[in-house]
């Protein structure tokens, strides 16, 4: 039985792929898993290359670019593993702790997912990494201050050590740890947000859900972050987007207040970035 379904969708970033995938292959070497890669329709088409560079995994070619949720349920289907681990491509496994975490994991009878330290380039911790539900006053700390490492509990969870193991509310999709019965069961990711807050969102759900989700500071990731990104417009579109859905979906009915706080500061603050792009 294949324990970890590993999960990776491309767009045009065939070199740090190919950076990850001998990541996996050196780090994963005592696991039982697999790889699929989905390639959510590039532009460039030498990630091709890499089918047969490593002819153990499976690669799948997607027609169109639905978004990162799609592409990831659509991937999952074929999924063989107890667990999925939904990995972006420009990220790089550090270590042989695969089967510490899975077993991290086995231990826990509401095991929600779970997340690991990430750090770029140059060694710098990534507070994302760590998070919070985004509410009314820790997004407002999120929108309109910049990140200041302190000890209190925040959007960032800097309550909690960046080496340390323990319960949050919100990880990343960049490693993200879940048992495929679950991921089923509450209905994977959720295919209104084309990219972005779709990691927020089913780590809320899985609250929901009466699981817990978890930081586990003793095992990290290299993650390239913003490489792969264009920060122009259709970004801004897509980033504020995701974040107005997540609101919509769970803010608008239940908590107005909130809700009407939020949404403004939305349009406030992706007011603010289209002027910088000008």
């Amino acid at each position: 039985m294949v324990k970890l379904s590993v999960i990776i969708v491309n767009y045009n970033v065939t070199q740090l792929l190919r950076n990850c995938l001998f990541s996996i292959k050196k780090y994963l070497e005592n696991v039982s898993y697999e790889v699929i890669v989905i390639d959510n329709n590039s532009t460039d088409s030498s990630w091709k290359n890499l089918i047969s560079e490593f002819p153990e995994f499976h690669f799948i070619a997607s027609e169109t670019n639905d978004g990162f949720a799609k592409a990831n349920n659509k991937a999952i289907e074929s999924a063989k593993g107890e667990y999925l681990l939904i990995l972006n491509p420009d990220t790089e496994i550090e270590g042989l702790y695969m089967n510490e975490v899975l077993d991290f994991a086995d231990s826990k009878p509401k095991f929600g997912c779970l997340g690991v330290r990430m750090h770029d380039a140059n060694g710098v911790f990534l507070p994302e990494s760590k998070r919070s539900v985004p509410d009314m006053f820790n997004s407002f700390e999120k929108l309109f201050t910049k990140f200041k490492k302190n000890t209190s509990k925040s959007y960032y969870r800097n309550d909690i050590g960046e080496f340390e193991i323990a319960e949050v509310e919100v990880i990343t999709g960049a490693f993200f740890l879940i048992k495929k019965a679950v991921y089923n069961k509450i209905g994977g990711l959720d295919e209104k947000y084309f990219m972005y807050g779709e990691d927020i969102d089913i780590c809320y759900t899985l609250l929901n859900h009466d699981y817990q989700n978890y930081y586990y500071g003793k095992a990290s990731i290299l993650h390239h972050k913003g490489e792969s990104t264009i920060k122009d417009n259709v970004y801004l579109e897509r980033f504020y987007g995701a974040m107005q859905i997540f609101i919509d979906k769970y803010y608008k009915e239940s908590k107005p207040l909130q809700y009407s706080f939020l949404k403004a500061g939305l349009k406030l603050r992706h007011k603010i970035e289209q002027i910088k792009l000008k």
